[in-house]
């Protein structure tokens, strides 16, 4: 009796050492234990005796796993197999049914058991700003801005609005004046044909009341390049072709008539996209774009410029300072080229 339960005893321990996965290293070193995965030629394994330890690919000469794993070949096949003993750089899946074993070299694998891939998310920010002077003077100016983005491995997607108001009272007749008041929203797409160069579909509407503006429209098509997409820094360029329409109603000083100015033309575009992590709690974020008229010669142009630092006081609020700039080489009658806006505000990223 005693020997048959020592059999047994022994034969279950046997069979729990041999159920192991196997990675037999070139210098001849043998570790059991569980393959975990790899991902970008390391693989992660848990020892039998080291615990979890982290080896580069290129030292393995071989492995094998006692239970199925998942492949991702570079090719986008994937496998649920069983890994076989192979050649040195190379490892064999298990075949199923009157299929034979395949065999594959390490350079053919993307990764094994890789992570699953976070779902995702819209990611942006929403900052308001108020600053109010109210005794021999009287001022008050607020401003909304916000901004989400959504970025998967094919395609990014941005939505952007502001809002700004800007009043002011006479002292003498008490009487209340909008000194500034304008509203714009936009958005881009962009899809990525390769991993740094991408085509792109762009509009953006904005109305400003005091500048007589009733609408500026501009949509846009062409393409780009990411030079720079890092966690710190990221720098594209794109360039493409764009309608920019605009419409003005302007009163004449003399005869208090309505004036209305409408342009629509075709215009070249040109811009980037530049932001910088410096550390933990500055960030710095500033793009551009450039519309000569194809119609004029390229003569008459429309840019629009941007700037903007963030100083992070948690993990997700933030103060801001931001400068937008426009400007219009041939404005209509009594409008100005130039539009400046500095906005001061606090924010909550989401």
């Amino acid at each position: 009796m005693r020997r048959t339960v020592f059999l047994i005893i022994f034969l279950f321990g046997l069979s729990n050492t041999c159920q192991a996965d196997t990675v037999l290293f070139k210098n001849g070193d043998r570790m059991t234990g569980k393959l975990i995965s790899i991902i970008k030629e390391k693989m992660s394994f848990k020892s039998d005796v080291a615990g979890k330890v982290v080896v580069n690919l290129s030292d393995v000469q071989n492995f094998w796993t006692d239970d199925k794993i998942k492949i991702n070949l570079k090719d986008g096949t994937i496998l649920q197999r069983r890994v076989l003993k192979g050649e040195a750089g190379r490892f064999a899946i298990q075949g199923t049914g009157i299929l034979q074993p395949q065999t594959f070299d390490f350079g053919d694998v993307a990764s094994v058991n890789p992570p699953p891939v976070p779902k995702v998310k819209w990611k942006g920010s929403i900052m308001a700003g108020f600053t109010g002077t109210h005794g021999n003077t009287f001022n008050e100016s607020g401003s909304i801005i916000f901004n989400a983005s959504r970025r998967t491995k094919k395609d990014l997607t941005n939505i952007e609005g502001i809002y700004i108001v800007s009043r002011t009272k006479d002292a003498d007749t008490k009487e209340k004046t909008t000194t500034e008041e304008s509203v714009k929203i936009g958005g881009k797409y962009d899809y990525f044909l390769t991993q740094k160069i991408y085509s792109y579909l762009k509009c953006s509407y904005k109305k400003d009341h005091v500048a007589d503006l009733d609408r500026r429209v501009i949509t846009g098509i062409g393409g780009g390049y990411q030079f720079i997409d890092t966690d710190k820094i990221k720098l594209l360029t794109d360039v493409g072709l764009a309608l920019l329409s605009e419409k003005y109603t302007t009163k004449d000083p003399v005869t208090n008539e309505k004036e209305v100015d409408t342009t629509s033309e075709m215009s070249l575009q040109i811009g980037y996209n530049f932001d910088c992590e410096f550390n933990d709690k500055i960030i710095f974020m500033h793009k551009l774009s450039y519309l000569p008229s194809i119609e004029e010669s390229f003569s008459d142009y429309f840019m629009h410029a941007d700037a903007e630092l963030k100083f992070l006081l948690t993990k997700s609020m933030f103060s801001s300072f931001k400068a937008i700039f426009d400007y219009d080489s041939t404005p209509p009658e009594g409008v100005g080229s130039t539009d400046t806006k500095y906005i001061f505000s606090l924010g909550w990223n989401f």
